[in-house]
This record gives structure tokens, C-alpha cells and sequence, in this order.
């Protein structure tokens, strides 16, 4: 409704609100207006986790509660009755992870292609949940410390209204990747889920995971891989690096890692080269420079974060692909 005052337009929101059954649970959008235009139902939710505080990684989480917050974005459709659009039913999802720098531009630019696509998507706050800020020192000491939030993100949307249970993959960014494929291994699925019969995720999209850090002799609980004593969880896995990452130096460590895997875990694994991209080209903000003790295959340094747009489309669309394939 629009009122008009004095030369000044307010917009005034109509109270209809959409009838929802007894003892069922109510979604997102269905207090508000009809919704007129196609774009997602947007949620601002919160999870239940646990403070992880391991000795040595891989370590199941202590049990302190700590409250994580997220952003659910539900695809819609248009429903022929009322001529509204409304959050879809069974729909796959994806988790989406955050890097070190915490949340930015990039998962929204993810999530926007996967709701377009029709995979609805929740992107989770690891450093608001902590108490942290942006600063790189700030962060836990090893990505281990935020594996249950991965966790705890997959069992909120397996009891979410609308979404299937049996299609929830996981999309992370350079910290986020390291939780993505350590995901991907039964010892750590084991460690966070409760019992062979909890959700899993069923696809793994792993961007710029820090390679060099499996299966890495000086790095406890680095091991991935049955030959490795840790073996995959059979859900497929997507690698997508550049060949100028200031992390690994390179693509070679990605790739010892795919030629790691015993025959049967190669075919799970896609690893795939980005040419001259650097580390999280997909970020497409202004270029930043950061000092990263894991940098440098772990000898410490400066880190180049510089976007290249045309590459991180095309990154967009495989991982748009990837996910429509496999849930």
C-alpha cells in the first residue's frame, strides 16, 4: 500500500498472512505479503554447535555449547492458486563455509547461481559465533576447532522443513575447503555425526583447500584417504585451485593429493586448474595483500588476494553444474 504525505511516499506493509496447519512448523516468508517477485526466501537462522578445543586434530568436540548463525536462502516457485511465489518442497542444499577472512562476498555469489538453480543454500558464521573479527591471528589455530559447525549446519537443514535430507552437499572457501574435504573422510564424518545412520553430505566442493596440509608427516591428523588409514565416504569431490595459489605454491600438491587415493578414490575426486588464478580469485572484491603462517606450504608469508572476474564465473558455473549432478 502506498501513502502519500506531503510530497513523500511511505510504503506500508499489508498484514496477510498464509494460513499454516496446526503443529506445523512455520518457514520462513509465510508471516509476510504475498511475494510477487522470483527471488529467494531469505532467513536469518541460528544453530546449535560445540566449541571445539581438540589437542590434536581430528578430536571429537568438547561439549560447550556455542550458538552459530547463518543465512538460508530457499528457491521458490510460483504457486498457480494465489499467484505468489513460495519456498519450494524436497529441495537439495548446499552449506556454505567461510575462509579465514570470515564472511564475504563470495557466498553470495555462490548461492545466488545455486538458488537460481533450484538448490537452496545456508551460509554459516564461524567467526560471529567466536566472537571474532576479520583479523587473521584471531582465528582458531587449526580448521579442526570448526569442524562441528559443518556439522551441526548439516543436521539443522536435515530437519528443516522443505529441504531433503538425502541432498545436502558442502561448498567451502581456503579454511572452509579444509573443512569441505576433511568432511569427505569417514574418520571425521564418524567423529561428528551420531552413528552410521546421521545425515552426510552427499558432495564436496572444496575451494582452495591448502593441499600441501594432507598427509603431511609434520601435521598431525592430516591424513586422507584409505591408503592413509582414513578413507573417503564415497560422496564425490570437486577441487577447483589456481595454479598461482600463494598457499601451496602451485598446483602440484593438489594434485599429489588425487594421486594419493587408491584407484576406486580417484574417481571420486575432480581436481580442476584455474590458469595464473591466484588464491580465492572468485573473491571479488578490491585485491588485499595478508601475512598467512600457512602460506608458502607452510613456511609463512604474504598471501595476494586478487580477484579475476571471468575465471570466477566460470568457477560459478562448474560448481553450479557439480551440485546439480550429484544431489
Amino acid at each position: 500500500m502506498r501513502v502519500i504525505a506531503s510530497g513523500i511516499t511511505f510504503l506500508v506493509g499489508l498484514a496477510m498472512p498464509l494460513a499454516v496447519a496446526a503443529g506445523e512448523p512455520r518457514r520462513p516468508g509465510q508471516e509476510n505479503d504475498c511475494q510477487r517477485q522470483q527471488r529467494p526466501v531469505i532467513d536469518f537462522v541460528e544453530l546449535q554447535s560445540t566449541l571445539s578445543t581438540p589437542a590434536a586434530p581430528p578430536a571429537a568436540p568438547t561439549q560447550t555449547p556455542l550458538t552459530v548463525k547463518g543465512k538460508l536462502m530457499l528457491p521458490v516457485a510460483l504457486e498457480q492458486r494465489t499467484k505468489c511465489f513460495v519456498a519450494r518442497n524436497k529441495l537439495p542444499a548446499v552449506v556454505i563455509l567461510h575462509g579465514s577472512a570470515g564472511v564475504d562476498a563470495r557466498g553470495d555469489f555462490y548461492a545466488r547461481a545455486l538458488n537460481e538453480a533450484g538448490i537452496a543454500t545456508l551460509e554459516i558464521d564461524m567467526w560471529e559465533a567466536r566472537g571474532m573479527g576479520r583479523s587473521l591471528a584471531a582465528r582458531p589455530p587449526h580448521p579442526s576447532y570448526t569442524y562441528r559447525d559443518a556439522f551441526a549446519a548439516l543436521e539443522f537443514l536435515s530437519s528443516y522443513p522443505g529441504i531433503d535430507p538425502a541432498r545436502i552437499g558442502v561448498l567451502g572457501f581456503s579454511w572452509g575447503g579444509v573443512m569441505t574435504l576433511a568432511a569427505a573422510s569417514s574418520n571425521i564424518a564418524a567423529a561428528f555425526t551420531a552413528g552410521p545412520d546421521a545425515p552426510r553430505f552427499k558432495a564436496h566442493l572444496a575451494h582452495y583447500p591448502v593441499c600441501y596440509a594432507y598427509n603431511n608427516a609434520s601435521i598431525p591428523g592430516s591424513s586422507f584417504g584409505s591408503q592413509a588409514g582414513n578413507p573417503l565416504t564415497g560422496a564425490p569431490i570437486l577441487i577447483q585451485t589456481g595454479s598461482a595459489d600463494d598457499y601451496d605454491e602451485g598446483v602440484a600438491p593438489c594434485l599429489a593429493l588425487h594421486a594419493s587415493l587408491d584407484a576406486d578414490e580417484k574417481k571420486l575426486m575432480q581436481v580442476v586448474v584455474y590458469e595464473a588464478a591466484g588464491h580465492a580469485w572468485d573473491r571479488l572484491q578490491v585485491p588485499v595483500t595478508a601475512v598467512d603462517p600457512f602460506a608458502h606450504r607452510g613456511r609463512g608469508g604474504a598471501v595476494r588476494i586478487v580477484p579475476d572476474v571471468n575465471q570466477a564465473y566460470r568457477s560459478r558455473e562448474l560448481a553450479v553444474d557439480f551440485f546439480r549432478r550429484n544431489l
